[in-house]
């Protein structure tokens, strides 16, 4: 974790110098003010609401019916208790898929309603158009590859990616578009350990991984996991 001053709001720079100075980044999950206050306390480099609060503090079976009503209470709640750690806030489901312009709404009630510093969405190429729009306006994104939960469906349950030469190849271009359209970093889920080294050894940003090896910037665990 950074040694950074106490009182001092983590920004998506200092997040970035991390990584150069080979520094290991932290990020916990945090759906309420009480664990949000703890993480900020033990200097955790970032805080992400996840909308895996929809399984852990809602108690759905996937993220899909997670709404940006639920993300942005949770996220006051958590931005209250949070002075020193970045704040990243996950877009649900159908919050930035149907256009770029709807996931720049959406992205700034973030920032403007919930005091997050940062998005986080899922997807590839496919999103590269939203990612560059968002931050156009200033906002901070951190992109998603690998296992994106809201893609489930898709993937027919909760599946290791990028196993497959085809599959491996995709998320190193994919993670190389996502960074040229202005990312600040990459979440990489459940992908062989070899692959996210070399995505890793890659990209200019950051990678957290989550089941993704030891070789990622980063780690990044639901705090419900971690606890047990």
């Amino acid at each position: 974790m950074s040694t950074q001053n106490k009182n001092t709001r983590k920004t998506t720079a200092d997040i970035r110098k991390m990584k150069v100075q080979k520094e290991k980044i932290a990020m916990l999950t945090a759906y309420d003010y009480g664990i949000s206050s703890i993480l900020d306390e033990c200097d955790v480099d970032m805080i992400l609401v996840g909308d895996s609060l929809g399984m852990v503090v809602l108690g759905y079976d996937t993220t899909l019916p997670v709404t940006m009503e639920d993300m942005l209470h949770h996220t006051k709640a958590v931005s209250r208790a949070a002075h020193n750690s970045l704040i990243i806030a996950d877009m649900p489901f159908m919050s930035y898929q149907i256009s770029p312009q709807l996931a720049l709404t959406n992205a700034g009630r973030f920032l403007q309603e919930a005091d997050a510093q940062a998005v986080k969405l899922e997807g590839g190429r496919n999103q590269a158009e939203t990612v560059q729009k968002i931050v156009a306006a200033g906002i901070p994104v951190m992109a998603h590859l690998g296992l994106t939960p809201q893609s489930i469906h898709q993937f027919g349950g909760y599946k290791v990616q990028g196993k497959n030469e085809d599959a491996a190849r995709k998320i190193i271009e994919d993670a190389k578009i996502l960074e040229e359209a202005g990312a600040f970093s990459l979440v990489l889920e459940c992908i062989p350990e070899k692959l996210a080294d070399e995505i890793t050894n890659s990209l200019a940003i950051p990678t957290i991984g989550i089941g993704a090896g030891v070789h990622c910037d980063g780690q990044v665990l639901v705090i419900n996991d971690m606890l047990g």
